[in-house]
């Protein structure tokens, strides 16, 4: 009996298969382009984008220059868009623009073009190129239409791109720690809080910067010692500075005084082998 339903249910979805393909088949054949277009858009609004888009592909060359080519290139475009084939899409978008600037849809697709960018960022391990794309042509979009109600989106998109870019730049200064590549370190989370001075996590980077420069000048020739763990001072001066009420200020603190005691120490050894000689 299981075995029975189960070859009907087979046969069922064979024949509505055959006949979904008569129909498409039946389409694609057609010399009647107005109907290939009532046909496409139907598929479109079934949410059948594929096939749509074959349609609409197909079309182009007979409704270019005609009045009813700008909806056919705009479903066209936001065919690849609803099958997450971001980069067509894109395209498809730009092309838009540059054939229709003056069309009412121009702020949506726009909008669309630059979203694309945006839903092609990659993981964060990976190149940033499209996430940095991203940010720029959000930032055009909002230029270029400052009355946009999509201004607020857009916005949110660049803060949500800055901060990936972000934690993709603290990955690779972390790693430069772990490694024990120190002054290298230093330098990496200092190029972090410059360019993202805003940043809620900017006394942790300060704070990684004082311990950088610290380890950095503990692994130092001696002849070297007493001005990189100056440096030290100077970073927890500017950690005091900048963030006061910071409760890793202390632990700042604290190698700034550790580096104070290594220079008095060497300074003493310097002294004494002086006057020994």
């Amino acid at each position: 009996m299981r075995v029975t339903k189960i070859v009907l249910t087979g046969l069922v979805l064979l024949i509505i298969a055959v006949s979904c393909n008569n129909k498409y088949n039946k389409v694609y054949k057609s010399k009647d382009y107005e109907y290939k277009l009532k046909m496409a858009d139907e598929f479109f609004a079934k949410k059948k984008y594929k096939v749509a888009q074959q349609l609409y592909e197909e079309l182009f060359p007979v409704f270019k220059g005609t009045v009813k080519f700008e909806e056919l290139y705009y479903k066209d475009a936001y065919c690849f868009y609803y099958m997450k084939d971001y980069l067509q899409a894109q395209q498809l978008f730009k092309g838009f623009l540059e054939v229709f600037p003056n069309s009412p849809k121009a702020e949506e697709v726009d909008y669309l073009h630059a979203y694309c960018f945006y839903k092609q960022s990659p993981k964060l391990e990976l190149e940033q190129v499209n996430t940095t794309k991203a940010i720029g042509m959000m930032q055009t979009f909002i230029n270029t239409h400052p009355g946009s109600e999509r201004i607020k989106e857009a916005t949110e998109i660049i803060d949500k791109c800055r901060i990936k870019l972000e934690q993709k730049e603290y990955r690779s200064a972390e790693l430069y720690y772990n490694l024990g590549q120190y002054r290298a370190a230093a330098l990496a989370f200092t190029n972090l809080m410059n360019n993202y001075p805003e940043s809620p996590s900017g006394d942790e980077y300060k704070l990684k910067i004082v311990k950088a420069w610290y380890k950095f000048a503990k692994l130092s020739f001696e002849e070297k010692q007493i001005e990189r763990f100056e440096k030290v001072t100077s970073e927890y001066q500017d950690f005091a500075d900048r963030y006061p009420e910071s409760k890793l200020l202390k632990e700042a603190e604290s190698y700034s005084n550790l580096s104070q005691n290594h220079i008095k120490v060497i300074k003493n050894e310097q002294t004494t082998s002086s006057v020994k000689r």
